[in-house]
């Protein structure tokens, strides 16, 4: 890779040129010389106005005299973290390596990696943290995962690439606890409809590049499975039953060390899930359309790879879409907590609901209850409690007066 500290003071050259066919029409441009190869390299970013143009520039310039090239400002946080791997984990014991490597492939580089290392920041984190946290892993997992942004973007502040590190936040354990507050009530994190379902597929869609339609296929099949997005990709062929219209749905795709593997579902629970008849047309086009084999994927990218949570947030820029559509804490997770609504205002009995969503605890399937029925459930729970108890006399109890009378005393 390119020297990341060359000379202090390296000429750049810098233009701006107005594309007004692209949403973004203002392109500033830094070019320089390599200090080491003699080569001519540039950078680009596009903005909105030409003021963030400008002051793109000035940023890359200011960088430049610190001795900072632009390919390291502009590199991406997963680029940036694997090029100083070794120094970020400098001194720490091996005991810690495998924790801390694991955050960073499983955790950090799947959310955020993709973001430019100087868009990196507090609140970035605080979503990440959150993210992470839905995903109902635990404290030391999570804590793990931030000591090894933090190791990163020190590293960062050394290079003179960012002014502070954003990845030191405090009180991250009160992000925890608001998380599982708001996890103790999965029905605020649901779609309220069907059409409100339809309008973010379809919105997805023509925000995607090429305007692909297997993304609205991949959110409307989750939504109304109540599948996780890792679930949803990992549904081949021979797992769909056409004639009874259910899902086997027996493994995921999720991330391991060397890429995307497929694996047994969360808590290793097999289940059947019924498909409903508002995605049956979908469901039986894309049976009709993809290869013979019972192993083919019933969902794949534009160009046939498997699905996660991150390629679709990035493929189809989630996160601007759901802030327009005025869902700005929806993830794709949520999803799943939208079909686990409906069908519990279905009418969906609990335990069945408990077997669709695979849950180990009846107590996480209850949460999805509509509180005036968990209200009437809890009163029927307290009665039978009342009735199990211990048995009373009825009525007041009547307490004797004193007596001003000799006291018995009984000497043995």
């Amino acid at each position: 890779m390119p020297q990341q500290n060359p000379p202090i003071g390296v000429k750049l050259s810098t233009d701006i040129e107005h594309r007004p066919e692209y949403p973004k029409p203002y392109r500033g441009r830094v070019r320089w010389f390599d200090p080491v190869t003699g080569g001519r390299l540039s950078r680009s970013e596009m903005s909105e106005t030409i003021e963030e143009a400008e002051a793109w520039i000035s940023g890359m310039e200011r960088l430049a005299s610190r001795g900072v090239t632009p390919a390291t400002a502009t590199m991406p946080l997963a680029e940036y973290g694997e090029s100083v791997m070794e120094l970020a984990l400098r001194g720490l014991e091996s005991k810690t390596l495998d924790p801390y490597r694991a955050g960073w492939r499983l955790r950090i580089v799947p959310t955020i990696g993709h973001l430019p290392l100087r868009a990196v920041t507090n609140g970035v984190i605080d979503r990440a943290v959150y993210a992470w946290i839905a995903d109902e892993h635990g404290r030391s997992t999570v804590k793990n995962t931030l000591a090894m942004l933090v190791r990163v973007m020190e590293q960062a502040v050394r290079d003179g690439v960012i002014d502070a590190n954003p990845a030191k936040v405090s009180g991250w354990q009160r992000e925890y606890q608001r998380a599982e507050d708001e996890l103790d009530d999965p029905r605020a994190l649901a779609l309220p409809d069907w059409d409100t379902l339809d309008r973010l597929a379809t919105s997805l869609v023509l925000r995607s590049h090429g305007e692909f339609g297997g993304w609205g296929d991949v959110v409307r099949f989750a939504a109304c499975t109540a599948a996780r997005i890792g679930e949803v990709s990992g549904v081949r062929r021979k797992d769909i039953d056409r004639k009874r219209w259910t899902w086997d749905l027996c493994r995921q795709t999720t991330t391991a060390p060397g890429g995307l593997v497929d694996k047994g579902t969360k808590g290793k629970r097999r289940r059947t899930v019924p498909l409903i008849p508002e995605i049956r047309d979908l469901v039986a086009w894309r049976l009709d359309v993809i290869d013979q084999d019972p192993m083919a994927r019933l969902f794949t990218g534009p160009r046939g790879g498997r699905i996660t949570t991150a390629v679709l947030r990035d493929a189809t820029h989630w996160d601007e879409v759901v802030v327009a559509l005025g869902f700005e804490h929806l993830r794709r997770h949520d999803l799943r907590h939208t079909g686990l609504t409906w069908m519990a205002d279905a009418g969906v009995p609990l335990h069945v609901l408990r077997k669709i969503a695979g849950h180990g605890s009846l107590t996480t399937t209850q949460r999805y209850l509509h509180p005036d029925r968990r209200s009437i459930e809890l009163a029927g729970e307290a009665l039978s409690a009342h009735l199990s108890g211990p048995r009373e006399a009825p009525g007041p109890e009547v307490v004797p007066p004193d007596s001003p009378g000799r006291h018995l005393r009984l000497v043995r």
